[in-house]
């Protein structure tokens, strides 16, 4: 009798053991069935230029993951805040190189790459933090078609842009795995355990 208490005892340890495997963050986007395969979203093929003059592409993020965004400089309404709250998950994962950060002005004509690099100079930001230029098509078409993000110029709006206030968790695969709205400390806090989680997956393939 009391071995089988001591065997139910174990059986129910095993069971809250594996009760407590974390489960993964989903894949978003639309998949494509490709016979027994998922095939989902990657972000496409890209080529910018950060703030210290170098070319940041898909090689950069290689083996990385990251945390994309699309602000600019001169923004007077959601781009401050998402700048704070983006600062804070920099802030715990800057010394960690396999977390990087991207932030896409969607304003080249006037965030030139002086004006960038004088933006990080005055936040403390030293590494692992690509403010990027570029056309802005290619930016914009970025956007849309490989963030589910909204980046276009709009006279009415203040600033004279419409764009998207989140921030977007990108795999070692090149897939988004969270979406956070970059106005709300909450979702900055959740955004930050996710990166953890992704730290904790196995290795890209």
């Amino acid at each position: 009798m009391m071995k089988k208490i001591i065997w139910i005892m174990i059986y129910c340890l095993m069971l809250t053991s594996c009760g407590k495997v974390q489960e993964k963050l989903p894949i978003l986007g639309n998949p494509i069935i490709e016979g027994n395969k998922t095939r989902y979203p990657r972000i496409k093929d890209f080529s910018f230029t950060n703030q210290d003059s170098m070319v940041v592409n898909n090689t950069t993020f290689a083996g990385k993951i990251y945390i994309a965004d699309f602000i600019f400089l001169s923004c007077p309404s959601i781009c401050p805040k998402m700048n704070v709250e983006l600062k804070k998950v920099y802030e715990t994962y800057k010394d960690n190189d396999e977390v990087l950060f991207l932030s896409h002005t969607i304003d080249p004509e006037h965030d030139t790459i002086p004006r960038l690099k004088a933006y990080t100079v005055a936040n403390g930001i030293k590494k692992n933090w690509h403010f990027v230029t570029g056309s802005r098509d290619s930016i914009y078409k970025i956007a849309t078609e490989s963030y589910f993000a909204t980046a276009y110029p709009d006279k009415n709006e203040p600033g004279g842009f419409v764009h998207s206030g989140g921030f977007l968790l990108v795999d070692k695969n090149r897939h988004v795995r969270g979406v956070y709205d970059g106005t709300n400390p909450k979702e900055t806090d959740r955004l930050i355990d996710d990166v953890k989680k992704l730290l904790e997956e196995s290795p890209a393939k």
